[in-house]
């Protein structure tokens, strides 16, 4: 197995799961509201917003770092492609 072939899977495992937390993440964000209007009845329902919250907050930084790893790897895929075409035409 090439070096280029182990990096493309390596790069589509993690751009799977980049893809799974993003669709993750906006289903919670869905569930959320922007403004409540609630009196002391409703308080469950700010509990539940704050939850929904901290999940998302949670999750922010992987997603972050998985799309820079993702976006980082496929342009080092890009250039060892690009080296090996160059070599082979030589």
């Amino acid at each position: 197995m090439s070096p280029l072939v182990g990096l493309l899977i390596v790069w589509g495992v993690l751009t799977a799961i980049l893809v799974i937390l993003i669709i993750y993440r906006s289903t919670l964000i869905m569930h959320e509201d922007d403004q409540l209007f609630l009196g002391e009845s409703e308080s469950h329902i700010q509990r539940e917003q704050t939850e929904l919250m901290h999940k998302v907050d949670k999750l922010n930084p992987f997603v972050r770092w998985l799309g820079a790893a993702s976006g980082l790897l496929i342009l080092v895929i890009a250039g060892l492609a690009i080296y090996q075409g160059l070599n082979q035409v030589q």
